[in-house]
């Protein structure tokens, strides 16, 4: 009845075009309309706000939710790190996914990024030089330059699923044994893979996406799940 009661409510969002934020019927009209009890629409409600569906705003009513991907973001960093500890491969899972979905992209925007972009996207490997060269931690610049240049794309939902990836796995990074590196070396890559877009050779811009993956890859691929153990819980 639950999973029967949660359909419906999606049918409603969908057949009335309800946007984000768009207020739902009241309790008392769901009832009527899905000719439901109070508790059995609570809880289809209730799981539904779970998924990001709906948004349940205690003596104000129910909303529309942001239909976000907050909760895939939750589910594969917890999947990752129990995987982790487990003593599966599952970083360099979910690492893989993400290299697969950049590969596959970085060729198609070779010579195809808005000229605002490249700019921006030069800014950023400079700050990441600055950041360097100051001892200051790369990921947030990185976080930046990857949402920059597949911006270009023009497509939403991919740019979603992209730092969706990136939040899941950066959420369990802490499992990451340290590995010495060069900060130089991950500012250069990065210039490099702008070079290549600027330039429309997508067989070079494929090359220096592999090229960055490959750093990161090394520091999966040198991690034993006891090593997650020794960390505080606080920083996944």
């Amino acid at each position: 009845m639950a999973r029967d009661l949660q359909e419906r409510i999606k049918e409603l969002i969908i057949d009335r075009r309800l946007p984000p934020g768009a207020v739902l019927p009241t309790e008392p009209e769901l009832m009527a309309l899905l000719d439901a009890g109070r508790n059995s629409v609570r809880e289809a409600l209730k799981a539904l706000q779970a998924m990001g569906i709906v948004d349940i705003r205690h003596g104000f009513g129910t909303y529309v939710g942001p239909m976000s991907l907050a909760p895939m973001v939750e589910g594969l960093a917890f999947r990752t790190v129990a995987g982790h500890h487990r003593g599966e491969d599952s970083l360099l899972e979910l690492l893989e996914l993400r290299e697969a979905l950049e590969t596959g992209l970085v060729s198609r925007l070779a010579g195809r990024v808005p000229v605002q972009d490249l700019a921006e996207l030069d800014g950023l490997v400079d700050r990441m030089e600055q950041q360097a060269a100051r001892g200051v931690g790369l990921a947030e610049t990185d976080r930046a330059f990857h949402a920059t240049l597949y911006r270009g794309l023009g497509n939403v939902l991919l740019s979603e699923v992209l730092e969706a990836f990136w939040d899941a796995f950066h959420r369990v990074r802490t499992a990451l044994v340290d590995v010495p590196q060069d900060p130089r070396v991950t500012c250069q890559q990065h210039r490099d893979i702008l070079d290549a877009v600027r330039s429309g050779d997508s067989i070079r811009a494929e090359a220096a996406i592999k090229e960055h993956f490959l750093n990161i890859r090394t520091r999966v691929t040198s991690t034993a799940p006891e090593d997650y153990e020794k960390l505080p819980n606080d920083r996944v």
